[in-house]
């Protein structure tokens, strides 16, 4: 392990010369502490921005395919929305929540100065994502039939079944796209990220224009232009990683060493799975009991127009969090606890801070915002309601994702996600249920079993943070990054 270079992190701020003369040296160290601060403060935010930014072009993707298919009609919209909602549970939170294991692998291994094996990771993660969406794919294929079997409109399970059937390729095309910006990420390589993401959004235009209205495909066209615009995302990715002279020490080439330490892999894999899902599928279940509720139409609207809400405003809480993740990993990774611990303060600092201003700025849009999805009074009405409470779901939402960014930096994925599970599943969904259809508060009601979960999992994520033995984490990465090192000879 390398020796502690920030020794003044580990020092008393206090030091007391031979001379008695402590004044000068004391400012001399409050001073080099607020210069350090600064430097992890510059450091995350040129992190964060292009992750923020990388963040919003890929969800736009769906987005944008979602909106031309609103154009075919209403029958056509509800089923593009529901196989994208059904997409989104059953695929890529899967996904995105295993490759999410890189940013403790692979961000460690680049503290450590191990470049090599980061690309050995990446290709680990590739292979295990691939085989893993096989058995997702054939879910997709009989979207339709398990849309209709859990009860939903023939019809629209029907146009879900249609799309979801086209959007396989992209299945395969995520997956790959989250084990490579991860790569890219956790080496602090962000701006070709943000580049590669803004054309392949810029292109994703034209082509849901051409196979859309202009081949004829209709709603298959939108999803056949959303696997197209991931694999262009892919390839342009892949082909920086392999001719950019920034990756020429992370990737060496392919290497039998990915087809080794698989079952080292999956201990972290499976349970950052776990962490991801069990939060997301949760609001989804949220906005399906809204469904049970008197008025569903009303209620449905609304909870989703604040679902939607929330997870725009969760895209920069989501990019502090890559941020934060990647510092720790990498100063762990190089056995320096004390920066690791200043780079967990720091973004929590700012989460905090961004979060408040995003909560204010929600309140007072709150009269109309409404307008922006619909035109009927009284959904506007209700969603300035919903609104204050959705600002401060939001703040809390902000605090756990960074927080859960530094449990990935450390490697704590499997206690996260008995924290998720305990605070989703015993605490949220339950307290919703009761308070909306026992208690009769309706979608109000709904949202604040979430606000519960939310304030039950920042608590408990604050306080293993706050009581971590950041020496001791720096020793088991150590061990982590040297355990998953297996001589092996490259093959291409």
């Amino acid at each position: 392990m390398e020796k502690d270079t920030n020794s003044s992190l580990n020092s008393p701020l206090l030091h007391i010369s031979e001379d008695g003369s402590n004044g000068e040296r004391r400012v001399n160290d409050v001073n080099h502490r607020r210069k350090q601060v600064g430097e992890e403060i510059k450091k995350q935010l040129w992190l964060a921005g292009p992750l923020i930014l990388v963040s919003l072009l890929q969800y736009c993707l769906q987005m944008i395919s979602v909106m031309f298919v609103g154009h075919l009609g209403e029958l056509a919209l509800s089923g593009a929305s529901m196989a994208t909602s059904f997409a989104t549970v059953t695929g890529f939170s899967l996904l995105m929540g295993m490759a999410s294991a890189l940013d403790t692998f692979c961000g460690q291994s680049n503290g450590a100065k191990q470049y090599h094996m980061l690309g050995i990771h990446m290709q680990r993660a590739m292979f295990v994502l691939s085989l893993v969406s096989i058995p997702l794919a054939v879910i997709w294929a009989n979207t339709g039939g398990i849309l209709k079997f859990l009860g939903q409109d023939a019809e629209i399970s029907a146009e879900a079944g249609k799309y979801a059937i086209f959007m396989i390729p992209s299945l395969f095309a995520y997956g790959l796209l989250q084990c490579l910006n991860r790569f890219l990420q956790t080496q602090n390589v962000v701006f070709p990220m943000v580049m590669c993401s803004g054309i392949a959004a810029l292109l994703h235009i034209p082509i849901c224009w051409i196979l859309i209205f202009e081949i004829g495909l209709e709603i298959r066209g939108a999803a056949m232009a959303n696997a197209i615009s991931y694999w262009i995302n892919v390839l342009m990715l892949m082909l920086y990683v392999k001719y950019s002279s920034s990756c020429s020490k992370s990737w060496t080439g392919f290497s039998v060493q990915a087809f080794q330490n698989i079952p080292t892999f999956l201990r972290l894999a499976i349970p950052s799975a776990c962490m991801v899902c069990l939060e997301m599928w949760s609001f989804e279940l949220i906005v399906l009991l809204s469904g049970l509720l008197p008025n569903p139409k009303l209620e449905t609207s609304v909870l989703s127009i604040s679902l939607n809400t929330a997870t725009i405003f969760w895209m920069i809480p989501f990019g502090m969090s890559g941020a934060g993740s990647t510092r720790v990993s990498n100063e762990l990774g190089a056995g320096r606890s004390a920066a690791a611990k200043l780079a967990g303060c720091v973004v929590v600092s700012m989460a905090t801070i961004e979060g408040l201003l995003l909560a204010i700025i929600l309140v007072l849009i709150r009269n109309v915002w409404g307008y922006a999805y619909s035109s009927e009074p009284e959904v506007v009405e209700y969603l300035a309601n919903m609104l204050p409470i959705v600002a401060i779901s939001s703040f809390l939402d902000g605090l756990q994702c960074v927080l859960s960014g530094i449990a990935r930096g450390c490697g704590w994925q499997k206690i996260g996600a008995y924290v998720n599970l305990g605070s989703y599943y015993i605490v949220g969904i339950p307290s919703a249920v009761l308070l909306a259809f026992v208690l009769h508060v309706g979608g109000k009601g709904l949202w604040f079993g979430i606000i519960l979960a939310l304030v039950v999992q920042v608590l408990s994520l604050a306080t293993i943070t706050i009581r971590t033995n950041w020496d001791q984490e720096a020793k088991i990465a150590t061990e982590r990054v040297y355990d998953a090192i297996i001589p092996a000879n490259v093959v291409s």
